[in-house]
């Protein structure tokens, strides 16, 4: 690892007091969940259908037996723990260093390391809801459910509340997320290739002149930050204050 941009991260995060980290899918990754792009990763393995077919709206509404086939066999981690990235973001929240987490993950792992305020751009699979009745289900209740979940209370079928291909966002987390951006004196970006928009475009809105980008690999916004590190996201927060 090199030790001049490791020291120059710890001095950005011991000055900081308005941190927010907006993370990808490689933030999981060291606690077991599989990512979507790399070689192995959930768009390069073979399925009747694409994946990206598979998790559309209109898949779930029209193909559910396939939808909740895949979606529980293939999304859900139910026996995944934080790692340490997590872990330290939680302290650094305890410690009021942190403004907020900006998450591209649906795992809920920011929150079982203790993290509070986290915006979740593309939902939880720890949230899922009947389209009938609106009655919320954890996960933990989700997974006892039929193979096509439906409401005990309604019959209704019950959706996982994470945003599908052909569905917007969440206003209010969008909102959250970009006016925490905008405040940050530090915005670290890690474990994501900056690839995929809206999400990618977040990084626009800040102002600042301290944007990390840690990634094993190049990203996309590269050339606009104002360090980058290429290394695992654990073996660089291990060495963080």
């Amino acid at each position: 690892m090199d030790e001049k941009k490791l020291e120059l991260l710890k001095q950005y995060v011991s000055e900081s007091r308005r941190i927010v980290f907006f993370g990808g899918a490689g933030v999981s990754t060291e606690s077991g969940i599989p990512d979507f792009r790399s070689a192995d990763g959930l768009y390069n393995q073979r399925y009747s259908y694409p994946p990206e077919t598979i998790i559309s709206h209109s898949f779930y509404l029209h193909n559910p037996k396939v939808f909740f086939q895949f979606y529980r066999e293939k999304m859900l981690f139910p026996d995944a723990r934080p790692n340490i990235a997590h872990l330290k973001l939680a302290q650094w929240e305890r410690e009021g260093r942190l403004l907020a987490v900006v998450t591209q993950n649906i795992d809920g792992l920011h929150q079982a390391a203790g993290s509070r305020r986290v915006y979740e751009l593309h939902g939880s699979v720890h949230r899922n809801i009947c389209q009938k009745c609106g009655r919320v289900y954890d996960l933990k209740a989700f997974m006892e459910l039929p193979e096509i979940p439906v409401c005990p209370a309604c019959g209704g079928r019950i959706k996982p509340d994470v945003v599908l291909y052909e569905e917007g966002l969440d206003p209010d987390v969008t909102y959250g997320a970009v006016q925490a951006i905008r405040q940050a004196d530090l915005l670290i970006v890690a474990g994501t290739s900056l690839s995929v928009y809206p999400a990618a475009a977040y990084l626009d809105e800040y102002t600042g002149n301290r944007l990390v980008l840690i990634n094993k690999s190049r990203t996309a916004r590269d050339n606009i930050a104002n360090l980058v590190i290429n290394e695992k996201l654990g073996e660089v927060f291990s060495q963080l204050p």
